[in-house]
């Protein structure tokens, strides 16, 4: 670590994140795990190119279990394992998706797995031989870098930001669905003229119907964003 300790991982994948435990008590046939890393450049690496000013400002890495030093020195120790030893991560991982697989079999639910909790890193590009590997797991991720091609089981939502919303826009009029995060709980019936859907109850976006707006309310420091990350008022 920066103090020059060691710090040793024993696993990749957790769902001790509150909106994945709060999407495995919803009782859907799903399993959900994910891995947390270290946001934006926090670990000494960027794993989250397309991300604005408000969306770093706004990051949820210090809210929750992220407020604890453990907590965050775990996630960068799994990003700087990443970039300096990506076959032994990769075995971890690996490793890591095959356990959940067979919880999730044991329980007779599938597993979905949510590869960027807190990064944007293009896993179709890093480790594609894994959505083949293991085809049977729904793997999904929100993301601000537009025109991704990837796997059938992997799905992704789009991230609107303050410095994206023309992108937005033109992803949402493709078909593909666009999370924006809204400042009032009562989110507001349309965006730019399509149906606005809640993202909170649950985080498993593949089950949304398609060409919808996913409104979130704003959370942690995102709650006091004056960069126009956070959306006021209906379009």
């Amino acid at each position: 670590m920066s103090d020059g300790s060691v710090y040793t991982l024993k696993e990749l994948l957790s769902d001790k994140n509150a909106k994945l435990e709060k999407t495995n008590d919803a009782e859907l046939p799903f399993l959900v795990t994910g891995l947390s890393l270290a946001p934006a450049h926090s670990s000494g690496y960027n794993v989250c190119r397309g991300a604005s000013a408000g969306c770093i400002e706004g990051c949820l890495f210090t809210a929750g279990q992220g407020r604890f030093q453990n907590v965050k020195d775990a996630r960068i120790a799994k990003t700087r394992l990443l970039f300096q030893n990506r076959e032994l991560f990769k075995a971890m991982l690996y490793r890591d998706i095959e356990r959940w697989q067979a919880r999730a079999r044991r329980m007779g639910v599938r597993l979905a797995i949510r590869l960027n909790v807190l990064s944007d890193l293009p896993w179709e590009r890093i480790f594609p031989d894994m959505f083949v590997q293991f085809a049977d797991v729904q793997f999904y991720d929100y993301t601000k870098v537009d025109g991704r091609v990837v796997p059938a089981n992997y799905d992704l939502t789009f991230s609107r930001s303050e410095s994206n919303e023309e992108t937005a826009q033109k992803e949402l009029a493709s078909g593909r669905n666009v999370t924006v995060v809204f400042r009032s709980k009562t989110l507001p019936a349309t965006w730019y003229g399509k149906p606005v859907i809640s993202g909170d109850t649950h985080d498993l976006r593949f089950l949304d119907s398609k060409g919808a707006v996913v409104g979130l309310y704003a959370k942690g420091r995102a709650r006091t964003d004056c960069s126009g990350f956070v959306v006021d008022a209906e379009v």
